[in-house]
């Protein structure tokens, strides 16, 4: 009896662990029934609230599940736990891939948080004077972007062999006009402004100063920047064609209108940048 007992369920483990493997959460395509989706608290959050409820309307259910970091909603994607997520530009993408071994791939882009060159004495940037001091966020990242802002202003060159969105004060080989690049913490830059000839501002802390990031701001980021958010998938996943519903759902006149209205600039949709 005990014999048979133990076959019985081994039998029953066997039929579990099959069922499991074949799951769509580990391979396979997505549903176009559900789709279940990680999100970072705040803006994302809000604007796949948005989605969920006209995704209703469509038929697709939406799962949203939120994180408060940004590496579990990566792992959790990565081990099947995720369809898709909705919080990080590539660069950090592909960080993560190269950190952890996976293979996520960016389907769609989302929304962008536009860096912009704010001043309270100049505004044409081909007034910008010689040896003139700006200030740029200390972070990497966001330090990167202002170097590839300036760059593109023609107002220096940077290291042809590095990748761009590495961008240092290191990497700039051409600065005719011997511009002075002070690193400042982030939030700091909008209350020296008066100090500074020029100050590369992320849109909150712009927002937060009294500055508007679409009408104020000389110099910004262009929609080719490779620091705009993006849905991103397992590989495995990218052609399904659930994704374009997805897409065609976040780039719709509705949530369009809600990322203009809530976030006043600070946020803009890539689709209309």
């Amino acid at each position: 009896m005990k014999k048979f007992l133990f076959y019985v369920l081994a039998v029953t483990v066997l039929i579990g662990t099959l069922s499991a493997c074949g799951s769509s959460k580990t391979s396979g395509q997505l549903s176009d029934e559900k789709l279940v989706v990680g999100v970072t608290s705040g803006p994302h959050e809000e604007i796949f609230e948005v989605i969920k409820d006209l995704a209703a309307e469509d038929g697709l259910e939406i799962e949203i599940k939120v994180f408060s970091d940004y590496i579990m909603p990566n792992t959790a994607l990565d081990e099947g736990d995720l369809d898709v997520n909705s919080y990080q530009h590539k660069p950090f993408m592909e960080k993560f891939n190269e950190d952890h071994d996976t293979s996520l791939v960016a389907y769609a882009t989302t929304t962008l948080s536009p860096i912009g060159v704010y001043s309270e004495d100049i505004t044409d940037i081909n007034d910008l004077p010689e040896g003139a001091k700006i200030g740029i966020p200390n972070d990497p990242t966001n330090g990167a972007r202002a170097f590839i802002i300036f760059e593109e202003a023609g107002l220096i060159k940077l290291d042809e062999d590095i990748e761009k969105e590495n961008a240092s004060i290191l990497d700039v080989v051409e600065n005719e006009k011997e511009l002075e690049f002070i690193e400042l913490e982030a939030a700091q830059i909008p209350t020296k402004l008066g100090e500074l000839d020029l100050g590369v501002i992320n849109g909150n802390f712009a927002i937060e100063n009294g500055l508007d990031p679409t009408e104020d701001s000389i110099l910004s980021e262009s929609k080719d920047t490779p620091f705009v958010n993006q849905l991103v998938v397992r590989e495995e996943n990218s052609n399904d064609p659930v994704l374009e519903t997805l897409k065609e759902l976040y780039y719709s006149e509705e949530v369009t209108n809600f990322i203009l209205e809530k976030y006043d600039g600070v946020i803009l949709p890539s689709w209309e940048y």
